[in-house]
């Protein structure tokens, strides 16, 4: 992916050339393909690890959009829909996830589908083993890149379309009324999408996800709830999420995160029912890349809703 990128790079403005040099600081295996990245991860658990399929005890779906480095041309833009639901067999949890991937020339899709086994090892505490397996989807439009006419490169003459490869992984995740955790690894499987003996464009890396978090009733309006994303990847750098999420009155959501050595960001939400989540997210980057003018920052959105059956007493919105 190296030489797309140095092609795509003869192209572009001054603002690509600054970005590529922030990526080329990154170790080699940063731009192999990887999972998208998420601030509002605590809303979209499901994408990372097939344990959470069906833990929220009904059907739920979520959209999310994310807008990473606004003002860079060519720069990341990801889009996410993902459903899962307990299903009538007991434990039982299935679910769907879309995942579409841009950055410069390259588009990717994945398509995951989930499964859950749930035991209930005490009244308020589960323990989940998910599997997940999954489709990507790649395209590269090598006729996008400005190569030398005299020196073609024989390799990028012929855009890849379509290009399948499936998947496999795994994870477990535990909760109770307050507190949760979970270990996954989304992908077991390092294959390249392209691969020859000077030319790898994509290759899958295996990456390990670590989640927990607490909720802390306070209050009879506040909740607070810490939270922790950590994920390892072979050859990169350790990548840890730090949030902190106030909750009013069941309806309003706010905090901060920060990504170490990466960004900060502000969070907003607002449950416009029980079922009805709206939320938003803004990072700032503390890198370079952070100060150049036409950064205006990372923008998230998410919607997601429940279809919450309530039989006796009215149930809360869940604050994960």
């Amino acid at each position: 992916m190296q030489r797309i990128f140095e092609s795509w790079k003869k192209i572009t403005s001054l603002r690509w050339a600054i970005a590529l040099a922030a990526l080329a600081a990154m170790p080699v295996s940063s731009l192999a393909q990887q999972d998208a990245q998420y601030t509002q991860y605590m809303y979209n658990t499901v994408s990372v690890n097939p344990g959470y399929a069906g833990s929220r005890g009904q059907l739920s779906i979520a959209a999310l959009y994310r807008a990473q480095w606004v003002g860079l041309e060519g720069a990341p833009k990801t889009q996410t829909l993902n459903l899962h639901s307990p299903v009538g067999y007991r434990g039982v949890g299935l679910g769907f996830s879309i995942v579409n991937d841009q950055i410069g020339p390259t588009a990717e899709t994945n398509f995951d589908g989930d499964f859950s086994y749930t035991l209930q090892l005490a009244k308020e505490a589960r323990l989940s083993f998910g599997l997940k397996a999954s489709i990507n989807l790649l395209d590269i439009r090598f006729s996008e890149l400005n190569q030398d006419p005299s020196y073609p490169d024989a390799q990028l003459q012929t855009d890849i379309q379509n290009r399948l490869t499936p998947n496999i992984g795994a994870g477990i995740y535990y909760h109770t009324e307050h507190f949760y955790a979970g270990f996954s690894v989304p992908r077991f499987l390092e294959t390249s999408h392209f691969d020859s003996s000077s030319l790898s464009t994509a290759r899958e890396q295996m990456s390990y996800y670590f989640i927990t978090g607490y909720v802390y009733d306070f209050h009879p309006m506040w909740k607070f709830k810490p939270a922790l994303l950590a994920k390892a990847t072979m050859g990169a750098p350790l990548q840890l999420d730090l949030s902190a999420n106030f909750m009013y009155d069941e309806k309003f959501v706010f905090g901060a995160a920060y990504r170490w050595d990466a960004a900060f960001s502000g969070l907003i939400g607002f449950n416009i029912s029980r079922s009805f989540l709206i939320g938003l997210a803004y990072d700032r980057e503390i890198t370079a890349l952070g100060s150049a003018a036409f950064n205006n920052g990372s923008f998230e959105v998410i919607f997601r809703y429940d279809f919450i059956r309530t039989v006796g007493n009215i149930k809360s919105p869940r604050f994960f």
